[in-house]
């Protein structure tokens, strides 16, 4: 009798042990996977991020030229040439959150720049600066592009710090949410009036 309490108490505790095991295993899988989606988020982030200030760099190489084209025509104009190149130098040095309010900054200058040449109608004629209007036309698109493809993984990110249980893996990490890479004027937001 005392063999058989023996052998059932023994399965008992084998089926016990065999459970917690199962359960373990299962929870080790689900943090295995769960890291490397964090992993894998992180490192697109990083990667989207790149790629703007690839993007960023190729606007930043451009813009003397620019600058040197418009230069020759609007000789009054030197306050916002100033502008753009000071702006230009702040966020080619800005770095993390500084580095997207200092590139808002710039596309506004930017946008002074290309004012310009209404006023300056040999300017509108002059094939260089058509070209690198052009250019700088470009490299905003995809960086326009870049943005999207950051801000969506930013967001993919984000929600996996937030949401369980992805979160205690994410704390374990030491991730912290990423900042998007959006518009801070408010006035950029607003679509224009075309008047003809």
């Amino acid at each position: 009798m005392t063999n058989l309490l023996l052998l059932e108490t023994g399965a008992l505790v084998g089926i016990i042990v065999g459970c917690v095991a199962a359960v373990l295993l299962i929870l080790l899988i689900v943090y295995i996977s769960l890291y490397n989606k964090l992993q894998r988020l992180k490192n697109l982030t990083e990667e989207g991020w790149a790629t703007i200030d690839v993007q960023l760099k190729k606007r930043y190489d451009l813009i003397p030229n620019l600058v040197e084209t418009v230069k020759g025509y609007v000789k009054h104009e030197s306050e916002t040439l100033e502008k753009v190149i000071s702006a230009r130098n702040a966020a080619m040095t800005a770095t993390g959150e500084a580095k997207l309010a200092a590139e808002n900054t710039l596309t506004g200058t930017l946008k002074s720049l290309f004012a310009l040449q209404e006023a300056y109608p040999q300017l509108k004629a002059n094939a260089n600066f058509i070209d690198l209007q052009n250019q700088l036309s470009g490299i905003e698109t995809e960086l326009a592009s870049a943005r999207r493809y950051y801000n969506a993984t930013v967001k993919e990110l984000n929600t996996k710090i937030d949401v369980f249980p992805s979160n205690l893996v994410a704390r374990r990490m030491r991730l912290e949410k990423r900042t998007y890479f959006e518009l801070d004027s408010a006035a950029e937001r607003v679509a224009p009036s075309v008047k003809f």
